[in-house]
């Protein structure tokens, strides 16, 4: 009779066991009891010829394999529930541990993980602006107050009205303070919409153009209101991509701001138009029938970008003009446009403000 061997299992413990394969060769069951000679497999390899009482060819009798009848003696013991694999007890531990120190891989000795991150238990924690005694939160608009920060508990809200507060009156004279009293309110508040947006309207104010657009990008997200689409594409100019301004000025969700809005949008592209060193088409961007009205919104910074643009293009006759009927309704002092009729040696006289309306032209003229 032919010998035959069965498939090798290896003893890889009771925790680490190894599938069994299911190719073409897996042979018989790795622990079934082999009915021939009557002995339990002990899941290593049997040595050939254990299955035959035949001696191998070229060997002595002294050499014939042990009988599968030996004494009880050279059996090893059943193995209890929660026992190690006999492998286990004969190396010890599993590769890559130390049992006896509970090491880990990765780890240094004793178990304690490499202190190889800094220490941080030491920074400082953030310190926001102090809140003077006589700002006490009543300040802020009563539909803000007691709408848009009603989900805060009562403590929370009034902590963050009072930097709202704080934000709205540095704004102009103190821009940078303005924007800490912002941080402060976003830090307990940072889910509410009118919140971030007051921050990336402060950020924008104090010239930190990329936290402006996340803050603006995160309001109009929660809000769902575009009224600040043209802060966004004036601070894409400010990060020097007066292109991706352009892009947000032609968007078709640039058309659907209303008339205050189109007409800040306007000026962004102009500017934009210029920072592309693009002075005729900045100057045709600014031509619209708004230029020739009185509005005190967007009067002001409307002409006012117009009469610089007019000086660029080297013609600072009508640039005084225009700077001149800028001043006429900037009356909350929204650019300086009388500082600029100074510098061009212009006085701000009867004369120099003139009825004329505008001229528009195209970039062929």
């Amino acid at each position: 009779m032919a010998d035959q061997r069965r498939p090798s299992r290896s003893s890889g413990g009771p925790n680490n066991p190894r599938k069994p394969s299911r190719g073409k060769d897996s042979g018989a069951p790795k622990t079934r009891p082999d009915p021939r000679s009557g002995n339990k497999s002990s899941g290593s390899e049997r040595p050939r010829g254990s299955s035959s009482e035949q001696t191998p060819r070229g060997s002595s009798s002294s050499e014939r394999p042990r009988s599968s009848t030996s004494s009880d003696s050279n059996k090893r013991p059943p193995r209890t529930p929660g026992d190690r694999a006999y492998s286990d007890r004969q190396s010890g531990a599993r590769a890559g541990s130390d049992r006896r120190t509970g090491d880990r891989p990765g780890t240094d000795r004793g178990g304690a993980y490499r202190s190889d991150r800094p220490d941080r238990s030491d920074r400082p924690e953030r310190l926001w602006p102090d809140l003077p005694d006589d700002i006490t939160g009543d300040e802020l608009d009563e539909e803000v107050f007691l709408g848009d920060l009603r989900g805060l508990s009562a403590e929370n809200a009034r902590w963050v009205a009072r930097h709202l507060v704080m934000v709205a009156r540095c704004f102009d004279d103190n821009p940078d303070l303005a924007w800490e009293h912002a941080q402060a309110a976003v830090r307990r508040a940072g889910r509410i919409a009118v919140v971030r947006e007051t921050a990336g309207l402060a950020a924008y104010r104090a010239g930190h153009f990329a936290r402006a657009l996340t803050e603006l990008r995160a309001a109009r997200r929660m809000s769902g209101s575009q009224d600040q689409l043209p802060i966004m594409a004036d601070c894409e100019r400010g990060l020097g991509r007066p292109e991706k301004a352009l892009e947000i000025a032609g968007s078709t969700v640039a058309n659907s701001l209303n008339q205050a809005g189109r007409i800040e949008m306007r000026i962004v592209a102009a500017g934009a138009r210029a920072d592309l060193a693009q002075l005729d088409a900045a100057l045709v961007t600014l031509q619209c029938p708004e230029l020739s009205q009185d509005d005190q919104q967007w009067g002001p910074r409307l002409r006012y970008a117009y009469a610089d643009t007019l000086e660029a293009l080297g013609r600072p006759d009508e640039a005084a003009t225009w700077f001149a009927k800028a001043s006429l309704v900037d009356v909350d002092g929204q650019t300086d446009a009388e500082e600029r009729l100074v510098l061009l040696g212009v006085s701000l006289d009867a004369e120099t403000i003139s009825d004329d309306e505008v001229i528009f032209m195209d970039l062929e003229d």
